[in-house]
């Protein structure tokens, strides 16, 4: 089904544990949904990405089961929601999440926006997440959308090296230089989030050279490119034939000229910038 992975795929694989190639789910809601991601599943997809805002904890967890493979076969990643954050709240929609998906353990929990003004003591949901993991209810723990000094702050309560990952918005037009180069002296990974730019990626004259000169789509170059960069990568999507193709990036080997062309397409374009935002560093 899939030939030997890149080195730079490969190395996130060995580093976290985690499939460098996953499929987001957001908005994949109801039987439609099951169904889009039961195809991904059937094309090769293991690594399956859901938060409880999306709507798409049950018809992941009803994809996985139809498809007969055992539940050791996939990457189950969930993320709490910003409203659930406080004590009565967080453990209890953990717990509901596991129910919803079908599953004892999903094997990465995220934080999925961290609270302006701490709403919510900080300290609070860390532990909370963290207690999540010690209750056997997620294999690895995570935050999502957390900007550098938040980082910081959640090695202070939960010690260096707790977090495997930080699920963010990373894309040609939007490299995030400072946090991506914070994550590599720490040892934490990326999971870029959009990493497609909503499709823009296509249109990118640059990246449709290159996708030329290895057989393949400006999409599947985009991912191989943050993958190089040593990210891990969750595109969605409902067409086979672009699911099929954005899984083949891990296994498309980049030049050197042309990791360094693509960075030079870096404009600190945002595209989710919601009022909740933290302040970004990039």
């Amino acid at each position: 089904m899939m030939s030997k992975l890149s080195a730079a795929a490969q190395n996130i694989l060995d580093k976290t544990g985690i499939p460098p190639v996953g499929l987001g789910t957001s908005g994949r809601t109801g039987d439609e949904g099951m169904a889009a991601i039961l195809t991904a599943i059937e094309l090769g997809y293991r690594h399956i990405d859901s938060a409880q805002n999306y709507g798409s904890e049950g018809p992941m967890g009803e994809a996985i089961r139809r498809s007969g493979l055992p539940r050791s076969a996939f990457f189950i990643t969930t993320k709490v929601g910003d409203a659930r954050l406080d004590k009565a709240q967080f453990l209890p929609s953990v717990e509901k999440s596991l129910a919803t998906i079908g599953v004892e353990q999903v094997d990465l929990l995220l934080v999925h926006w961290p609270l302006k003004n701490d709403a919510v003591p900080f300290a609070d949901y860390m532990t909370d997440l963290a207690e999540a993991k010690a209750r056997g209810w997620a294999r690895l723990i995570g935050v999502s959308n957390y900007p550098i000094a938040r980082l910081k702050e959640a090695d202070e309560v939960l010690g260096p090296g707790a977090l495997v990952t930080n699920q963010m918005e990373i894309h040609p037009y939007l490299q995030s230089p400072k946090l991506r180069d914070y994550a590599r002296q720490t040892g934490l990974t990326l999971t870029a989030y959009r990493p497609l730019a909503e499709g823009r990626v296509a249109d990118e004259p640059l990246l449709q050279q290159i996708a030329a000169a290895h057989g393949a789509t400006p999409g599947a170059i985009a991912l191989a490119f943050l993958i190089a960069e040593g990210h891990i990568v969750i595109p969605a999507s409902t067409k086979p034939q672009r699911l099929s193709d954005n899984l083949k990036a891990q296994e498309i080997e980049l030049s050197a000229d042309e990791l360094a062309a693509i960075r030079r397409l870096d404009r600190g374009e945002r595209i989710i910038n919601p009022a909740k935002s933290p302040v970004w560093d990039d």
